[in-house]
């Protein structure tokens, strides 16, 4: 779908992160392609990592609505990403992609909780970016809570918080 320049300004990215094909559940791959098909009815695009678990099952969920889902790669080949993607970054960096995938949302949702998905919602705080997240259990670091995550109640929430709130980062960085 092509958008005028106008338009362009005023669509939002809304990231979309959450565990791998290892540690993905059945019910987060299906909040991810929930979430992913809300997105798209609410007029936003999406930006993940791309490979498999949450990843794909938003990438599915976008496809399925006829949006528009990029994926940011570890690696150097299009082909280590699901088959869900309608575009395929290859950033060759490895980890250091998630960055990537923060910097390019304007609001992020997060379903379920790893490793990973941590580090993504520290560097999300860092910059400023809202998350909102499906089944996330809050972490503590030296007995002390990390704030950050508005945690919602189901898909149609998370969406309906994160597009308030990239559409108000888009209209703030004009």
């Amino acid at each position: 779908m092509i958008h005028p320049a106008s338009e362009r300004v005023t669509l939002v990215q809304v990231g979309v992160i959450g565990p791998g094909a290892g540690d993905v559940t059945a019910t987060q791959y299906d909040l991810a392609r929930q979430v992913g098909v809300l997105v798209v009815r609410a007029g936003g695009q999406v930006v993940c990592g791309g490979l498999g678990g949450v990843m794909e099952g938003v990438a599915r969920g976008v496809r399925e609505a006829g949006g528009t889902c990029v994926g940011v790669l570890p690696g150097h080949g299009r082909a280590e990403g699901n088959r869900y993607l309608s575009v395929a970054i290859c950033a060759g960096v490895g980890q250091k992609r998630n960055e990537m995938v923060v910097d390019s949302s304007d609001a992020i949702v997060v379903i379920g909780s790893n490793e990973g998905t941590l580090i993504e919602v520290l560097l999300a705080k860092r910059a400023g970016v809202a998350v909102f997240g499906l089944d996330w259990s809050p972490v503590g670091v030296a007995e002390q809570r990390i704030d950050g995550v508005v945690v919602v109640a189901d898909p149609a929430d998370a969406v309906a918080g994160a597009v308030a709130a990239a559409r108000a980062r888009v209209v703030r960085s004009r």
